[in-house]
C-alpha cells in the first residue's frame, strides 16, 4: 500500500474513531462485535511490510512496545473518562466527556513523541505501529466498558433506574 492511501486509511480510521466516541454508542455486554474492528485493524498492521526496521531492530522493537503501551493507555484513559447510564427501555450508552478528549489529545502528543524519538534514531516507521496501538485502544476500551457495565450494574431491575442513573 503507497504512503498516500496508509494517510488517508489511518486518518478516516482515526476521525470514524474519535468522532463515534462522542456521540451516544448502545453498550452490550455480550456478543463478538467488540473484537471486529480491532481484528481488521491487526490484520491491515500486520500485512504491512516494515512493521519493523530491519536496520535498527532493537529500537525499532522498543518503539513499538512503547507504542502498543500508549494504546493500552489510551483505550484505559478513554473507557474510564466515558460517560455510561442506562435508557428508559434499560439499555446501556455510553459517550466520551471533555476528560476523554484530553486522554486523546494526550495520546497524540505521546504518538508524536515516539516517532520523533524514532526519527532521531533513524528508525524507520510504518503506519502498522499506530494500526496495532489504534487496535489495543478500541480492544481495551470495549473490554473496561464491559467490565463496568457488569461490574456495576444493579442485579434487580427495578434498582436499575436509581442505580444507573448518569455513572461516570
Amino acid at each position: 500500500m503507497s504512503s498516500f492511501i496508509d494517510v488517508l486509511l489511518i486518518a478516516g480510521v482515526v476521525a470514524l474513531v474519535v468522532v463515534r466516541q462522542f456521540r451516544p454508542q448502545r453498550i452490550t455486554v455480550e456478543g463478538r462485535g467488540l473484537l471486529v474492528v480491532p481484528a481488521v485493524l491487526v490484520f491491515l498492521a500486520l500485512r504491512e511490510p516494515g512493521l519493523l526496521d530491519a536496520h535498527e531492530r532493537t529500537v525499532s522493537v522498543l518503539l513499538l512496545g512503547a507504542e502498543l503501551a500508549v494504546g493500552l493507555l489510551l483505550g484505559a484513559g478513554w473507557a474510564r473518562t466515558s460517560r455510561i447510564w442506562t435508557a428508559e427501555d434499560g439499555s446501556v450508552w455510553a459517550r466520551g466527556t471533555k476528560a476523554t478528549a484530553a486522554v486523546w489529545i494526550g495520546g497524540l502528543a505521546a504518538r508524536a513523541a515516539l516517532m520523533g524519538i524514532g526519527a532521531l534514531a533513524g528508525v524507520h516507521q510504518g503506519t502498522g505501529a499506530l494500526l496495532l496501538a489504534l487496535a489495543a485502544s478500541v480492544l481495551v476500551r470495549g473490554g473496561m466498558l464491559g467490565w463496568r457495565v457488569r461490574a456495576d450494574r444493579p442485579s434487580s431491575a427495578g434498582d436499575a433506574a436509581l442505580a444507573w442513573k448518569d455513572r461516570v
